[in-house]
């Protein structure tokens, strides 16, 4: 493939996330927001909620492989990739949409529509998440040249997730104040979010070009192959475990967000500007990934980057209640997470072909769907710690910051600071004891797998 389209593939593949992590955003981060803040919930209604939510979300976790071999046996005009894609994104958005409408319903009807509305919302988006980031790895076998696709994706996807972060609490005021009702101003900043990602979606539909008899044709992958392809390739398991645990405490900090400011700093109106001084660090960061990668391995620099994410969250739990000591700390998590989700975005790219050298098949989307299983375990675990904590610290029932005990200040923070950074260091450990695909062997891979007649030679 030559220059020019690989070129336009990482600019249009890139340009195609910006609408998706907003509304994904929307979702996994302010959903909860929306139903403690705006619906103002009752705490045993919360409590069913949070059971609900972590039910709902692990259970369909378990659909996503299903999804990828879905994806995986599809053979179109289009190709593989881009009808899911689209049909995910179109139900998906309606969904969404409908999570955040008021209907005028309450207790157990409103939780079972809810419930409803939000299987259907995971299962569509997890079918148009597992298509996007499966075609990344078809359009190149370069390592290189990935780093190149994955880091523009991965800017624009930050960009998307911080407009949303910065822009949600201001644009849902204005849009409230606007139409006179909080529920109704949430519920345009949901059909805009959803507008917005449908339209950056054509970018990649429409621009990004697949290689065409780049990979050996294969058979369909039956459902017993799947389950071999998911538990036999060790690597695609140790990186799973490994992100999975990254993202259980990344998520989980995350959640906790505005409810800091708002309850334990004081003031919510900070969290604006917080948030876009880490989303400027971390897509600076990822603007910079490639130049760093130059003058270093991917294991020197995910020990780098955790040492950053360890020392932002010390510092957090530490820091007086002042926003330089709070930014300071805020810009060494999201500079290193930067760099680690990158990294493993990287490493899950590369177990596709560990797979194709062990079984003889690639099943890109199969090996893509561990992706959208792990944020969904993350973030079922996430809200689960979340809800919980917001009953047993009091900031449910709470309006104000000083209504919160220092007692509940404790519990917060130790479940936004402590138990995330266990388990990203747990998850560091199993990455530096059992992931081996290192640069050097990923090279051997490639050259028996091109020997093999499995992929062509050039590029």
């Amino acid at each position: 493939m030559n220059k020019n389209i690989d070129g336009r593939n990482r600019f249009f593949f890139g340009l195609g996330t910006i609408g998706r992590d907003m509304f994904y955003t929307m979702v996994s981060m302010y959903l909860m927001v929306y139903i403690t803040e705006v619906r103002i919930v009752s705490d045993a209604t919360l409590a069913v909620m949070t059971v609900l939510l972590f039910i709902l979300r692990t259970f369909d976790a378990f659909n996503d492989p299903l999804m990828g071999l879905i994806v995986d046996n599809t053979k179109s005009r289009f190709g593989k990739f881009k009808p899911w894609i689209l049909l995910g994104g179109l139900i998906g958005g309606a969904c969404m949409v409908l999570m955040f409408t008021d209907m005028g319903l309450t207790g157990a009807t409103y939780i079972v529509m809810f419930g409803v509305f939000y299987v259907a919302w995971d299962i569509f988006y997890g079918l148009n998440d597992i298509a996007y980031w499966s075609m990344m790895p078809s359009l190149s076998t370069d390592q290189r040249q990935r780093e190149k696709i994955g880091s523009f994706a991965r800017i624009c996807a930050n960009v998307g997730l911080f407009a949303v972060v910065v822009g949600i609490i201001p644009a849902t005021g204005a849009l409230s104040n606007a139409v006179g009702s909080a529920k109704q101003g949430w519920f345009l900043f949901a059909l805009i979010i959803t507008a917005l990602m449908l339209l950056f979606q054509l970018f990649t539909l429409l621009g990004v070009r697949e290689r065409s008899g780049y990979f050996k044709q294969e058979q369909k992958t039956s459902l017993k192959e799947m389950f071999r392809v998911l538990v036999k390739n060790d690597q695609l398991m140790w990186v799973a475990v490994s992100l999975s645990l990254f993202m259980i405490g990344y998520v989980t900090t995350t959640s906790f967000g505005v409810y800091y400011f708002k309850y334990i700093f004081g003031d919510e109106n900070m969290y604006a500007i917080f948030a876009l001084v880490l989303g400027v660090s971390q897509i600076g960061a990822l603007g910079v990934f490639t130049l760093v990668r130059k003058r270093m391995s991917r294991r020197k620099l995910y020990s780098g980057a955790t040492l950053l994410v360890v020392a932002g969250y010390v510092l957090f739990f530490a820091a007086p209640m002042n926003m330089v000591w709070l930014g300071v700390a805020g810009v060494l998590i999201f500079v290193g997470q930067a760099f680690i989700e990158m990294l493993m975005l990287m490493f899950l790219s590369d177990s596709i072909e560990y797979g194709q050298w062990k079984f003889g098949k690639r099943n890109e989307s199969i090996t893509f769907s561990v992706q959208p299983f792990i944020n969904k375990i993350g973030g079922a675990i996430a809200s689960g710690i979340l809800g919980l904590t917001l009953i047993l610290s009091g900031v449910n029932a709470a309006e104000t910051a000083a209504e919160v005990t220092a007692q509940g200040v404790l519990v917060l923070k130790s479940a936004m600071l402590i138990l995330p950074l266990i388990a990203i260091l747990l998850g560091y450990i199993v990455y530096m004891k059992k992931f081996k695909i290192d640069e050097d062997f990923y090279q051997i891979l490639l050259a028996e797998l091109k020997s093999r007649g499995d992929i062509e030679h050039n590029g």
